[in-house]
């Protein structure tokens, strides 16, 4: 969340990050995403490519030849190492930045601390690829204030208050939330976070931008 006191998102910050990785695929996207994710649905089902072959009967051939990026198969193709697999055709166009699980001890947390040192925030999600959704821990110290100048077009926020209470202004419209409450909101203009009360406020928020990222 850019603001004044310089907080950005990870989205803000890792772009270029991700435009080397787009990079790569520029050749053929569609086809070295097909191969990634059949090496990966192989592997984890522990199947040769003869065991697959017998299993969606394409031939163990073909299979190489798309594991290995040189053939993009069609969709009758697709479906029959999809029947094999035991997945949906979907399975083979996904886009994972991660092998299926990602644990973040929360020593390794990414945290941004506004100037004042009232407003902290911690990433929940691996912070070193921008994504189209970011999920963050927020505090605000008893009767403290972050003001937010804007994102850019189409972001939202989506948060619910864990402990405490949190008043959020929104183009100066005023809404007070309590324990529970939670909140959608097009966070593209102006907008402030203060904490009403004398305890400090804990809640979670969500981030989504509206670009395809992949």
């Amino acid at each position: 969340m850019a603001t004044p006191t310089g907080f950005l998102t990870a989205n803000d910050e890792q772009s270029i990050d991700f435009e080397a990785h787009s990079q790569r695929d520029d050749d053929d996207p569609v086809g070295q995403r097909v191969a990634l994710n059949l090496q990966r649905l192989r592997s984890k089902r522990q199947l040769s490519l003869d065991g697959l072959g017998r299993a969606s009967g394409v031939s163990r051939a073909m299979l190489a030849q798309i594991e290995s990026g040189r053939s993009v198969p069609s969709i009758k193709v697709l479906c029959k190492i999809a029947k094999g697999l035991k997945v949906s055709v979907a399975a083979f166009l996904e886009h994972r930045d991660f092998d299926g699980v990602s644990v973040l001890p929360a020593r390794e947390s990414k945290r941004l601390v506004s100037a004042s040192g009232a407003f902290v925030t911690r990433a929940l999600f691996p912070y070193d690829t921008a994504r189209q959704v970011e999920f963050y821990e927020m505090r605000l110290s008893p009767l403290g204030e972050e003001q937010s100048l804007g994102h850019g077009p189409g972001v939202q926020e989506n948060l619910v208050v864990a402990q405490g209470a949190l008043e959020v202004s929104v183009n100066e419209e005023r809404f007070l939330l309590s324990t529970g409450d939670s909140m959608l909101f097009y966070a593209d203009q102006p907008h402030i976070y203060r904490n009403p009360v004398d305890s400090e406020t804990v809640a979670y928020l969500v981030v989504t931008h509206p670009e395809q990222l992949n």
